[in-house]
């Protein structure tokens, strides 16, 4: 029975729409390539992490729009990027430890006065140590999503979705597709995690934009497809709602293009029981 089941989940699978493969607007190939040259020129094709400027600039290249924000090093400037950025904020510690720490320990949100701007900068420079902190205008509630490019040694560069959280970290709840994806791939890929209930609806919840993340991932994809020197990314967390999904933070770090290594001769078994080298 597991045989014919196997068997039948690939016949399935077999004649599945392919769907076409699809350019997104508002593409800037070009632009992208020389912000990558650029930061690879300095440091001899090590594995290198953007900054937020150079992130902010290669995601407008594909049309990924991060909610707008501030990085600031006083408390007279946090509350200048409030005002400019509107009413409420959020405020976030600076640095690699304060990113998608599930206690939330580095953050104070829905910020609506210059006094409270002011407490939580002296909050998160006193946990950080630092003082830079982001100003970031507050995104719409939402569904948490991610967003990810990685290598894989058998796949090459692989795109994968899945909702933000300790619970899909803990329990490995992430779709994965190859390069290049279609938008079959696309739609399938945002309904793939066990967790994509939630996006949908699931005991009363509101149905969150599914074709505002497809669009989000065939992005994703193209990027990673231009430009191989993209080593690793990340969109996390993405809110995702009935109004469409907006990028809260993004990541990206570049290296040299993978080289995938043959382990030999590869054979094709033949319908004598023979074996044909390619």
């Amino acid at each position: 029975m597991l045989a014919l089941a196997r068997a039948s989940r690939y016949a399935r699978w077999r004649t599945a729409p392919q769907g076409e493969l699809v350019r997104p607007e508002h593409v800037d190939a070009e632009t992208a390539r020389s912000v990558v040259d650029a930061v690879l020129s300095d440091v001899d094709g090590k594995l290198t992490e953007l900054g937020d400027d150079d992130v902010a600039r290669l995601l407008d290249c594909y049309g990924i729009d991060v909610v707008p924000y501030r990085t600031v090093g006083s408390a007279d400037d946090a509350v200048a990027a409030a005002t400019a950025l509107g009413f409420p904020v959020a405020v976030k510690a600076t640095g690699e430890r304060f990113w998608r720490r599930v206690d939330l320990v580095g953050v104070r949100l829905d910020l609506s006065t210059p006094g409270s701007v002011r407490a939580a900068y002296a909050d998160m420079t006193d946990l950080s140590g630092a003082p830079e902190v982001y100003v970031q205008r507050m995104a719409r509630k939402g569904t948490g999503c991610a967003i990810g490019v990685q290598d894989d040694p058998s796949f090459g560069t692989l795109v994968s979705f899945g909702l933000s959280g300790v619970v899909s970290d803990l329990l490995g709840d992430r779709a994965y597709r190859a390069l290049p994806l279609t938008d079959v791939d696309a739609a399938a890929l945002v309904r793939a995690p066990k967790a994509a209930p939630l996006l949908t609806g699931y005991r009363g919840s509101e149905p969150v934009d599914l074709d505002a993340l497809a669009d989000l991932v065939i992005r994703v994809a193209a990027l990673a497809e231009d430009l191989p020197r993209v080593r690793w990314l990340a969109l996390e967390p993405i809110l995702a709602s009935t109004g469409g999904a907006q990028v809260v933070r993004s990541r990206v770090k570049l290296g040299p293009p993978p080289s995938q290594q043959d382990s030999g001769p590869r054979r094709l078994r033949s319908l004598t029981g023979t074996f044909l080298r390619k």
